[in-house]
C-alpha cells in the first residue's frame, strides 16, 4: 500500500512561523491526513487521501507560495506502518505536572513522574496520559499542545465544563478530565480525528466521561462551557472567532494556540479581547482570554466586556 504525499521545504528563520501558518490554512482545503515535520526542521511531508488531492494541493502551493518554498515534490510513500515507525523514537514529555507518553514509553513513566529520580514511587500529583500516534495525529509533542497544557494548569479546572475544539488525538480533552472537569466535550469535523480521539479516550479509561462529537465550527450550537480549548491555526481562529466566543460562558476562559508569537495581536483583535496570559516556545505561542467578570486586575474592562457568550 502507498500513500500520496507532498514533500515541501522552506527556509528557516524570521517569518517561517507565519509562512507555516499560511501553509496550514491553505492545505486545510485539501484535507491532509497527516503533516510530518522533517528531521532537519526545514519542511514537511504532507499526506493526502488521494493522489488527485495531493496534485491539486501541489498546484495551489506552487502558485501561491512558489517563491517561498525551496522544494515541492510529489511522492508515493510505501508501507502502511510509516506513522508508527517514523514516531517510534518519541518519548514521554512533561508539561507542568502532566506527562504525555506514547504506549511504548509507558515503562519510563515511573521515572518521569517521581519527585526523586532515584525513587520508584510516583509523584501522586503527576497526571499521565497515554496517546497512540496515528496517521493523522501525533502524541502531544508539538509545542502548541504543551503550551495549551501549561495554560490549562494555570486555571481552576475542577468541576468546570470544558470543550476541546479540534480535538485531534484527544490529549487536551483527556488533560481536562484528569484535572477534574465535571464535563468534557471533544469536538472535531474530521471523522478520522474523532475515531482517534475515541481510541485514546478508551485507552486512558475515560470512555463515558468525555463526549466525542462531530461538530463544524461554522454551525456549532453547543451549550457554552467554562473553559474552551482551541489548538488550531491563526487563520482558523480568526475565521471562527465569533463561534469560539459563543462557546464560552460569560465568566469563562478561552485558551488558544497554533500560531506564532507575532500573530497574537491579530488573534486578540479578532476576539476583541486582551490576553489574560501568553506563553511561547520557540516560534510558537498560546494565549488565554477571560471575561471581564473574572479578568485579572489592570486589564481594560471596556475592551473585554461582553465578548463572551452568555451561558
Amino acid at each position: 500500500m502507498t500513500y500520496p504525499a507532498l514533500d515541501l521545504r522552506f527556509a528557516p528563520g524570521p517569518g517561517a512561523g507565519t509562512l507555516q501558518d499560511m501553509l496550514y490554512a491553505e492545505l486545510d482545503a485539501f484535507e491532509p491526513v497527516a503533516i510530518q515535520e522533517h528531521d532537519a526542521g526545514d519542511g514537511w511531508r504532507v499526506f493526502f487521501r488521494t493522489a488527485a488531492m495531493r496534485d491539486a494541493a501541489a498546484g495551489m502551493l506552487a502558485c501561491e507560495f512558489g517563491n517561498a518554498l525551496l522544494d515541492l515534490v510529489p511522492k508515493n510513500i510505501d508501507d502502511e506502518d510509516w506513522a508508527r515507525r517514523s514516531q517510534a523514537s518519541l518519548k514521554a514529555i512533561r508539561a507542568g505536572r502532566i506527562i504525555v507518553a506514547p504506549p511504548w514509553d509507558t515503562e519510563s513513566l515511573t521515572n518521569h513522574s517521581s519527585p526523586d529520580p532515584g525513587s520508584r514511587t510516583p509523584d501522586p500529583h503527576t497526571i499521565t496520559i497515554v496517546i497512540e500516534p496515528s496517521m493523522g495525529f501525533g502524541t502531544g509533542h508539538h509545542a502548541t499542545t504543551r503550551l495549551c497544557l501549561e495554560l490549562l494548569q494555570q486555571i481552576e479546572v475542577r468541576d468546570r465544563r470544558v470543550i476541546d475544539v479540534g480535538t485531534g488525538s484527544g490529549v487536551l480533552a483527556l488533560a481536562a478530565w484528569r484535572l477534574g472537569a465535571s464535563s468534557v466535550a471533544a469536538i472535531d469535523n474530521d471523522a478520522d480525528a474523532l475515531q482517534n480521539a475515541r481510541d485514546n479516550i478508551g485507552r486512558n479509561g475515560a470512555t463515558g466521561s468525555i463526549d466525542v462529537l462531530e461538530v463544524d465550527l461554522s454551525s456549532v450550537s453547543l451549550r457554552p462551557a467554562d473553559i474552551v480549548l482551541a489548538n488550531l491555526t491563526a487563520a482558523v481562529l480568526q475565521r471562527h472567532a465569533d463561534s469560539l466566543k459563543k462557546l464560552v460562558t460569560s465568566s469563562g476562559v478561552l485558551i488558544v494556540s497554533g500560531f506564532s508569537g507575532d500573530e497574537i495581536e491579530d488573534i486578540a483583535r479578532a476576539l476583541a479581547a486582551t490576553p489574560r496570559s501568553v506563553l511561547s516556545e520557540g516560534e510558537w505561542a498560546a494565549a488565554s482570554f477571560q471575561n471581564a467578570k473574572r479578568s485579572p486586575s489592570g486589564l481594560p474592562r471596556e475592551v473585554l466586556r461582553g465578548w463572551f457568550g452568555e451561558g
